[in-house]
């Protein structure tokens, strides 16, 4: 089978494209490089299609999207304090790139979209474990625009029969992650600053939870979905992760241990739409799609401070 994954030379989609191939399946990937990264896909160029073009144009997802069995939507401006600078390009990539992946898969007939979505979504209800039940609260635009795809991906379920997945991810790492963007995510800033032998910073008090999720889970939901049953692809919101909340101090705490570092970590002021404890419930995933995490927190974290290590001195 063939598959288009939209970002695949970002983070998660350059992760996921390597899961497909070893499935021994085709991989097409649509990236206009705008974050993605070209070192992301070295290894691997050979082995797939890859169409450089932006997912706002109508012409380039035709092309892209001819003749693949499901589209694996990850393109995205995937930043909370990004949203916040600039709202209008946000949702320009994020909703309006979105509904033109819709409308493209629809004219070619293309049943099966996976969606990236977020637990951005749930803002700061302080409901907990997060519910995909719980109304969405968005206090960034990102959020905003998150839940809007989340709607739509509904809708083109309803309106035209199509099969849509939403995954709800929580805080995905592993390799490949940036840690050097002006909003790096913390496990790969923070591993590299220890590298370096510099100081991480930590926006807030550092009690701030997060439910972390290894990067493989993130690439077996998305199979699962892209799999599932055809009752189950109703569009609705379905979380990924592990279901452990850890704070960014734990994190500290542990990384100083398994390096050996005795640096301390410099604390700023807490950002902009940030939420401050963020931990999901899996259930739904598990009924829906079949998910149990592959791999916990430990041992994701062992796994990434092992590849920063070899891939960053």
């Amino acid at each position: 089978m063939k598959f288009l994954i939209t970002g695949g030379a970002g983070f998660i989609g350059c992760n996921l494209a390597r899961f497909i191939l070893e499935k021994g399946h085709k991989v097409v990937i649509l990236d206009d490089f705008s974050t993605g990264k070209r070192e992301n896909l070295t290894e691997i160029f050979d082995r797939i299609t890859l169409i450089e073009g932006d997912i706002r144009c109508r012409k380039t997802l035709d092309k892209s999207i001819q003749g693949v069995f499901a589209v694996f939507h990850q393109a995205a401006l995937a930043s909370v304090p990004g949203s916040v600078a600039d709202p209008v390009a946000a949702h320009d990539v994020n909703v309006n790139g979105t509904l033109n992946i819709l409308e493209a898969a629809r004219s070619a007939g293309i049943k099966r979209i996976v969606f990236a979505a977020s637990s951005a979504s749930y803002g700061n209800n302080p409901a907990t474990p997060k519910l995909e039940t719980i109304m969405p609260v968005s206090i960034s635009p990102y959020a905003a625009n998150k839940t809007a795809c989340e709607s739509y991906m509904q809708a083109y379920a309803a309106a035209y029969k199509m099969e849509t997945v939403c995954l709800r991810y929580f805080n995905v790492f592993g390799p490949r992650q940036d840690p050097l963007g002006a909003y790096a995510a913390v496990i790969p800033a923070f591993v590299t600053n220890l590298l370096k032998g510099q100081r991480p910073q930590v926006f807030g008090d550092g009690e701030q939870t997060r439910d972390f999720c290894y990067i493989e889970n993130i690439c077996h939901a998305n199979w699962l979905a892209a799999n599932a049953p055809a009752e189950r692809c109703n569009g609705l919101p379905i979380n990924i992760a592990c279901g452990e909340a850890v704070s960014l101090n734990q994190i500290l705490g542990k990384l100083k241990s398994l390096m050996k570092s005795d640096i301390d970590a410099d604390y700023l002021p807490a950002r902009v739409g940030d939420i401050k404890h963020s931990l999901a419930d899996v259930a739904s995933a598990k009924e829906m799609i079949g998910y149990t995490p592959l791999v916990y927190f430990d041992e994701g974290l062992e796994r990434a401070i092992h590849w920063y290590t070899e891939n960053t001195l």
